[in-house]
């Protein structure tokens, strides 16, 4: 085999990889959602995905290791979704205004997933796997809010306390919108609570 067919070889058996170890991830949050992490078994995801039990242990340990590969992806999904919604050269508080959109908007799209994160948060070992996650949005934030204090845009307080403001604002108004206690459309609600972040920063 040439080199050439060899890397051809290797990327596609990469790619199958990827493929496989989306479809475990892709089966589990919809059976999360379904029964719950507890009462849903690595049996059932494998059945689910429609691959063998085996494969599941070639690319997670347990069950706990697959539910923070679904948080890690999220999480990357949703920074990648704020940080094209941002404006490169714009002020930091245009560009908190911009990711507090976007992240309403990924939230809703995404509102099995962050169901699912509202009703098991109360398990020790998940809480564990979100807290990391909490923790990167955090800085993001703080960072942006620092830099707009740096030029008199966000008023002068601790900004580790607004940021908490912020990602509280979020999470608070599109878990509203999932329960269906806010008759808007998630466009609606983004631009409603990016407005609503801006002002209370300013």
């Amino acid at each position: 085999m040439t080199a050439e067919a060899t890397a051809t070889h290797d990327r596609r058996h990469t790619d199958q990889g990827r493929e496989r170890k989306q479809q475990l991830v892709d089966a589990a949050i919809t059976l999360f959602a379904e029964r719950g992490y507890s009462a849903t078994r690595i049996l059932d995801i494998c059945d689910r995905a429609g691959v063998a039990k085996g494969l599941f242990y070639w690319y997670f340990p347990t069950k706990l290791d697959l539910f923070a590969e679904l948080v890690r992806s999220m999480r990357q999904q949703l920074r990648r979704a704020q940080a094209e919604a941002m404006t490169g050269d714009a002020d930091a508080l245009t560009r908190i205004h911009q990711g507090a959109e976007a992240s309403v908007r990924f939230m809703a799209e995404h509102a099995t997933y962050f169901s699912l994160v509202e009703v098991e948060r109360a398990d020790p070992a998940i809480a564990d796997a979100l807290r990391a996650g909490s923790e990167v949005y955090l800085d993001d934030v703080t960072a942006l809010i620092r830099e707009a204090q740096a030029t008199g845009q966000v008023i002068d307080t601790d900004p580790q306390l607004l940021a908490l403001g912020v990602l509280g604002t979020v999470s608070s108004f599109s878990d509203a919108w999932r329960s269906g206690r806010i008759d808007r459309t998630a466009d609606e609600l983004a631009e409603f609570v990016a407005d609503w972040v801006t002002r209370a920063l300013g």
